[in-house]
């Protein structure tokens, strides 16, 4: 079955922070009410990994770990990236990806190289809120 949305999750064999982020992810998916979310790994360590990566055009290849979240066009049955809300009302945030809905690991001392629980669901929210 297809879902409505589908997030993408960018990381490596052998990461620590990797398997923080799909764990996390995991939990928030398994949540009531979550259904409408896939989850799809890409692993950076292989060619075709490398390759998606570069498509997304958008990840900071320092900032490893990332999530990338996608709408299932309903015509052509694609998934699409969603774009970023315009407007940031706390001023950017380095783990935001930018042009299109997702996270990336903010290795600063602001971000401490954590993607935290209540940040990934804040995403996948604003993934609804955008339809």
């Amino acid at each position: 079955m297809m879902t409505a949305y589908r997030v993408t999750v960018f990381g490596k064999q052998n990461c620590d922070k990797c398997k923080a982020l799909n764990r996390r992810l995991d939990k928030e998916l398994k949540r009531d009410g979550m259904a409408e979310f896939e989850k799809e790994y890409v692993d950076l360590d292989t060619e075709q990994g490398l390759v998606r990566f570069c498509e997304a055009e958008c990840i900071n290849p320092q900032r490893i770990p990332a999530m990338l979240v996608a709408r299932r066009d309903e015509q052509s049955g694609r998934y699409e990236p969603i774009p970023a809300p315009s407007a940031e009302t706390e001023g950017p945030d380095p783990s935001r990806l930018g042009p299109v809905l997702g996270l990336q690991t903010d290795y600063s001392e602001r971000g401490r190289g954590i993607l935290k629980p209540e940040t990934i669901r804040g995403v996948l929210n604003e993934a609804r809120e955008t339809s």
